[in-house]
């Protein structure tokens, strides 16, 4: 089992991307328009080709266990942030119209993209990536309904449409193929492979070109309340819920395996897009993301140790 410091190398070299990122933006002067060009990219082009690479002839995704379950603990997982996000939020003073919806669906909302995906690869193997992008499906569906709910008050039949997308629709006929044996010539795979390759560190770029945005002014980035309080949250207690889900529930190693790593995971980086996008508060988001983010450097190889080994993952 990996100890701490061979963990820590496996986790450095993602926010060293994330760093990579920012100077991008500054040194190539890159726009707003620039980023979202960057992530309809990702969105569109890299993220289904990796999920081709990595759902096509993955015999652990044949189990229909790793089918049903994995959407389900996605779904309940990100909920129960939203939950505990908005009772937190309470108790610490905030209301709606002072940015309690903001926090709860930034606390809410883990890195269960960016991050989990190297780790998960590097740490397991091509078998529980695919899981993990199948679970990835159950928090999309929990974002774009619930989570629509928690930031704007409006109906998640809103963010319906939104799920209707390329991810999602790539991962449909992916697991149909898988599923039935249907393979792609050999050139074709080559060039998914290729271009599926590319998606994470790509994807990792664009959050610290995302970030970048609110480095002009670093001090704002902490606020004495609710930055301890989300990491709080975030990064201590809802991951002992996570890992007693992955613990105890009857369900496969894969998706224990899963659960072990993104109960790890910082406050992902869509709360800041969508907070902007919506009406929210972007400031409140990036708090979060930036207090759990850098915390997390150092405290995700620390769950990632203990929850494998308590686990027995």
């Amino acid at each position: 089992m990996p100890g701490y410091w061979q963990l820590l190398a496996l986790v450095a070299p993602v926010f060293i991307l994330f760093v990579l990122g920012a100077l991008l933006r500054r040194s190539c002067r890159l726009t707003d328009e620039s980023e979202s060009a960057m992530l309809r990219m990702y969105v569109n082009f890299f993220y289904p080709a990796l999920i081709l690479k990595s759902v096509l002839g993955n015999a652990a995704l044949r189990d229909p266990a790793n089918l049903l379950w994995p959407p389900v603990t996605g779904f309940v997982t990100i909920v129960l942030g939203f939950a505990v996000g908005y009772f937190v939020g309470r108790v610490l003073g905030l209301h709606v119209g002072s940015g309690l919806r903001t926090f709860a669906f930034a606390v809410g909302i883990y890195n269960y993209g960016f991050i989990p995906i190297p780790l998960m690869e590097s740490l397991y193997g091509r078998g529980p990536l695919g899981v993990l992008l199948v679970q990835n499906m159950g928090a999309d569906v929990a974002v774009w309904s619930v989570g629509l709910l928690v930031l704007t008050g409006m109906s998640g039949r809103e963010g319906w449409y939104r799920m209707v997308n390329a991810p999602i629709c790539t991962l449909v006929i992916a697991v149909i193929m898988n599923l039935s044996g249907l393979e792609l010539p050999s050139v074709v795979m080559r060039v998914i492979d290729m271009v599926g390759g590319c998606a994470i560190p790509f994807g990792l770029l664009l959050c610290g070109v995302t970030l970048d945005t609110y480095m002009d002014q670093p001090w704002q980035l902490f606020d004495i309340a609710t930055t301890p309080v989300a990491c709080l949250v975030r990064l201590a207690a809802l991951p002992l819920a996570f890992l007693a889900l992955a613990k105890f529930a009857p369900v496969s190693l894969e998706l224990k395996r899963v659960l072990v790593v993104q109960a790890a995971m910082p406050s992902g980086m869509m709360p800041l897009v969508l907070a902007r996008h919506y009406g929210g508060r972007p400031l409140i988001a990036a708090q979060i993301i930036v207090g759990t983010t850098l915390l997390g450097i150092v405290v995700i190889p620390w769950w990632l140790s203990w929850g494998m080994a308590w686990v027995g993952s």
